[in-house]
Order: structure tokens, then C-alpha cells, then sequence
């Protein structure tokens, strides 16, 4: 927990093991001074960060409204050191994900739930009868409420009420297909299908059941290839007309560029894997994974001269961390940098 702002006797607390990098909280925030940025390369343990911080922290009100729109309640505003967490909150108001007693304890929700949020403990009866005796137990300070767990349970013993409706597109032609979506998505609802041979699927597919529109996969896409936009807030809340205005029909935060590419030349190879696998550099140009790494002379982000990486324009990158991941001697990395 972090303290991010304080104004006489209220706080704003920042807890940053509930914290899923949506960026809903820096979509309302009235100040502008809240900052989300990569959000691929902390996902991927590529980079030892938080997902959220504070640009001007003299700035912050303390106003609560970035808590008040937080699904998973990774903000909270304290007063005195008490919480002022009410049903105008949307972590809060949301009925929390609930297992009754038709429950068999087969432990289907426990494998898929996309957090780790839920333990099963089962025996066999020992009342002569054919069945599971135990107990199913919900975190429901983990819980997301993807729904996952209630999808798959054969009981319906299983109640989820979602954040947020919505609507999540993305642009075929612009998506590069570097997985950052799939990997930050904190719902498992974004994934690669399967092909068959001769088959042609969708480079990136969307699970909508699955969804909560937080909108971190849109955050986190170093090309912008996705929208998300929130069109209801589903439980029923205090004051949502306000929190409404400021999130419905929004487009996802623009993430600030958070972090610095570094480069180790005595340790690179010069084998271009990072040039190719860049999404920046093949949605700049769709030849450089087609045979022409040396035959181009201009890269967007990242380059190949006399053999060794070269970061063309640190600016470009959009913090997924997608080279770091592929380069075979660590000769390229992503450190954090101070946001302005």
C-alpha cells in the first residue's frame, strides 16, 4: 500500500496487488495527474513496477472519484485512517461472487478462474452415500468477477454481478499480433485460436462473457489496435449518474510512456529477432518480417547497424516488452523511467 495524495486529514491509498492497469481511474480523474503506462512489460515480469502512479501529486484533490470508478478497489480514500469506502463505490456496491448450497465441490471453478481466487476442499461422504463432502471457498477480495467460475459450474451454484457492459473491438489490419493484449488481460478473455490446416482464424479472439471491459488489453496494445468503450455500470450504486459521465462511451486512456529501452551490444548476437518482432516496426512497414531485415534502411523503434541492436527512436515504443521476450542473450531490456 501507497500513499498517493493527502490534503489535511484525507488520503488517497494506492494498493497495488488489486491494481489490473485498466486505467478507469485515470479516465474520470478531474486533474489529469493520474498516469498508466506499461502495462505489457509489468504483466509480462519484464519490468518491477506498478502499473498506476502519481504524475503531480500537489495537484490531486483527493477528491475519490478515481476510487469510486475502481472495479477491483485498488484505490481507497481514508479519513483519519478510517475508510470511506460506501455504496457510491463500485468495488463496493457490486454484489460480491457468491457459491450457495448446490455447490458438489467438483472444483471446476477452482481450475478456471483466471486469478487464483477460489479453493476447493473435498472428501469423499462418509454417510454411505455417493457424493463430495467439503467446502468451496471465493476470495472476494481477488475477485474480478469475469464470471468464469459461474460459466463452468454444473450446479448454477455460483452468483456474478459484472462492473461494467461494454463493447471491445479491434482493427484486424493493425493488430500485430504481439499476444500483450492476451497476456495483461486480467479476465482471460482475449486469446489465439487454434487453426486448422487451410483454416484462417482471427489474429486476436475476444471472449465477451469473459470480459469486463476494463479496458488494460486497449492500454497496454503498443499499436492502439483496440477500443474498449464502458456502456453501463451494471450494480446498482449511489450517485452513478456522475461516475457515468465520466466513463461511458470513453475511449481507454492514452498510456504515457513509462519506460527506457536499454541495450547491451557486446551481448547482442545482431540476429534481428527484436527488429522483427517489434509491433511498432511491423506496423510500420509489413515487409520486415516477410525477408527484408537488411534490406531497409529505416526502422520505426528498433534497427539492426554493423551487427548490433539500435533503438531508433525510444519515443515509438510502446512499453510491451515484446523484444525483451525474444531476444536469446538479454541484450535488450526496459527500465523505468520517471513520468513528467
Amino acid at each position: 500500500m501507497s500513499v498517493f495524495s493527502e490534503k489535511k486529514d484525507r488520503q488517497l491509498v494506492y494498493k497495488p496487488d488489486k491494481c489490473i492497469g485498466c486505467g478507469t481511474c485515470v479516465q474520470a480523474c478531474p486533474k489529469g495527474v493520474l498516469a498508466v503506462g506499461a502495462v505489457g512489460a509489468i504483466a509480462r515480469g519484464l519490468l518491477d513496477a506498478d502499473f498506476l502512479e502519481m504524475k503531480e501529486s500537489e495537484n490531486c484533490i483527493v477528491c475519490g472519484i478515481c476510487a469510486k470508478v475502481c472495479p477491483t478497489g485498488a484505490l481507497e480514500l481514508k479519513q483519519e485512517g478510517k475508510s470511506l469506502i460506501d455504496m457510491s463505490y463500485i468495488s463496493r456496491a457490486m454484489k460480491p461472487t457468491s457459491v450457495n448450497d448446490n455447490c458438489v465441490h467438483c472444483g471446476l471453478c477452482e481450475d478456471i478462474c483466471p486469478r487464483g481466487c477460489i479453493e476447493v476442499t473435498r472428501e469423499i461422504s462418509e454417510d454411505g452415500s455417493l457424493k463430495l463432502v467439503g467446502k468451496t471457498l471465493i476470495d472476494t477480495e481477488c475477485c474480478i468477477h469475469c464470471g468464469w467460475c459461474a460459466a463452468v459450474c454444473p450446479v448454477d451454484a455460483i452468483s456474478v454481478e459484472k462492473p461494467f457492459e461494454g463493447r471491445w473491438t479491434r482493427d484486424e489490419n493493425v493488430c500485430q499480433t504481439c499476444h500483450t493484449c492476451v497476456d495483461v488481460c486480467p479476465a482471460n478473455a482475449i486469446f489465439n485460436k487454434k487453426a486448422k490446416p487451410g483454416e484462417r482464424v482471427e489474429k486476436i479472439s475476444h471472449r465477451p462473457d469473459a470480459c469486463i471491459y476494463c479496458g488494460a488489453c486497449a492500454v497496454a496494445c503498443p499499436v492502439d489496435a483496440i477500443d474498449v468503450r464502458k456502456t453501463a455500470i451494471l450494480p446498482e450504486m449511489e450517485k452513478k449518474g456522475p461516475l457515468e459521465k465520466k466513463l461511458l462511451e470513453i475511449p481507454a486512456p492514452e498510456a504515457l510512456l513509462r519506460t527506457h529501452l536499454e541495450t547491451d551490444e557486446a551481448a547482442c548476437l545482431g540476429c534481428g529477432n527484436c527488429v522483427i518482432v517489434c509491433p511498432v516496426n511491423a506496423l510500420d512497414n509489413r515487409e520486415l518480417a516477410a525477408g527484408y531485415l537488411y534490406n531497409m534502411d529505416e526502422k520505426a523503434l528498433l534497427g539492426v547497424k554493423n551487427g548490433k541492436i539500435s533503438v531508433v527512436n525510444q519515443e515509438r515504443c510502446g512499453g510491451d516488452g515484446t523484444c525483451a521476450l525474444i531476444c536469446p542473450v538479454n541484450a535488450i531490456w526496459l527500465v523505468k523511467k520517471e513520468v513528467e
